[in-house]
């Protein structure tokens, strides 16, 4: 059966589904799933039967986990949600990520304020991960500006990294039973000391598919007086990390991806700090191809001129096929796709609601 593109839309109004063919030509859209609640989170889970999950955050209803066993015909709640302890004094507020486990059913969860949660049974029931969550650390964490969240979760065999905003880069090596901090040369550019053990802003982190090691992240720059502390790459699992944003017009910005098929291409969609909005009204995704030596920009279909949108830290995702896509939704609610690997944008749906999150799949 050909394969199929499979697009999990999170916005400030409800789920989103978007469905189309390996060509790429033309989308369908259903939804909005959860209507009229924030969904920060989506997955997109292709381990034996394909489902899609979204995360429904209402501070009047609860937190919320919206599962799909029909490819985003319909959606049902999860028979739970992640709930702190009674006694633990803190209270739930976002869902922040969602990602696969090592078992079929497995899943993890990242939240706000930022804690790991795991399930053994697709999200039925949730229990807490401790050695993270009540980090000696986690008290001291302080809220970004988008609150105190745990966005990113990576899972490389027994190696899981976390990226917490603001807590900085953690590392597990013994599947999530420990956690320590892993911030060598990642820059907090308000803190007394530049470089702390821990509590930078990290804003995203990924790992290539084919180079053991190899991790790239972005991470909260945009300050004249400490530049090129947003935009960083590590070739060691994450221990130490430099800087690769010589050549760009802003270190800061949210998303970060890499190539599914070259780990030295990656990408990223800088911002204005003071704003976050296009550098100059104009929106531009910056391709580099040899591992954050030089950049390129690709804004072919784009606005030249007074677009002032942002894409969000989760707001930017790129398909498997043989020539990629890129996909990114904005606050003003445009999903964008680039073909040929970035290199040709059109804007495939005007008139969302404001984007938070955009994961892309390929099913048969």
């Amino acid at each position: 059966m050909p394969k199929r593109v499979i697009l999990a839309i999170g916005t400030k109004k409800g789920m989103f589904v978007a469905e189309g063919a390996s060509n790429r030509n033309k989308f369908s859209l259903k939804g909005p799933f959860g209507p009229g609640v924030a969904v920060y989170s989506t997955l997109i889970d292709n381990r034996s039967t394909p489902k899609i999950y979204g995360s429904s955050c209402n501070s009047w209803f609860g937190m919320k986990i919206l599962r799909s066993t029909d490819l985003g015909k319909s959606f049902r709640e999860t028979k739970s949600a992640p709930a702190f302890p009674k006694d633990d004094g803190r209270v739930l507020a976002n869902i922040w990520s969602l990602e696969p486990g090592a078992g079929k059913k497995d899943l993890w969860c990242g939240v706000e304020p930022a804690s790991l949660f795991r399930s053994t049974n697709g999200g039925d029931s949730w229990e807490m991960v401790s050695g993270i969550s009540n980090h000696e650390h986690a008290r001291k964490w302080m809220p970004g500006n988008g609150g105190l969240c745990m966005h990113t979760i990576l899972r490389d065999g027994d190696r899981i990294h976390l990226g917490i905003s603001t807590g900085g880069h953690y590392v597990s090596e013994d599947d999530g039973s420990t956690f320590k901090p892993s911030n060598t040369g990642v820059g907090a550019a308000w803190s007394p000391e530049k470089f702390p053990e821990f509590g930078q802003c990290v804003h995203k982190i990924v790992i290539p598919k084919s180079a053991p090691g190899r991790m790239y992240m972005q991470n909260h720059g945009g300050d004249p007086n400490h530049p090129n502390i947003g935009v960083l790459r590590s070739d060691d699992y994450g221990r130490s990390w430099r800087s690769i944003s010589e050549g760009l017009p802003s270190d800061f910005g949210f998303p970060i991806v890499a190539h599914p098929h070259d780990p030295d291409i990656v990408y990223v969609m800088p911002l204005e700090g003071m704003t976050r909005t296009c550098p100059g009204g104009a929106p531009t995704v910056w391709r580099s191809a040899n591992g954050g030596g030089s950049w390129k920009k690709l804004n072919t279909g784009f606005p030249k001129k007074e677009s002032f949108f942002t894409v969000q830290r989760d707001g930017l995702d790129i398909d498997d096929l043989k020539s990629p896509a890129l996909y990114f939704g904005t606050t003003t609610g445009q999903l964008w796709i680039g073909r040929d690997s970035g290199e040709q944008w059109s804007c495939l749906f005007q008139s969302l609601p404001p984007i938070h999150c955009v994961k892309v799949a390929l099913v048969e």
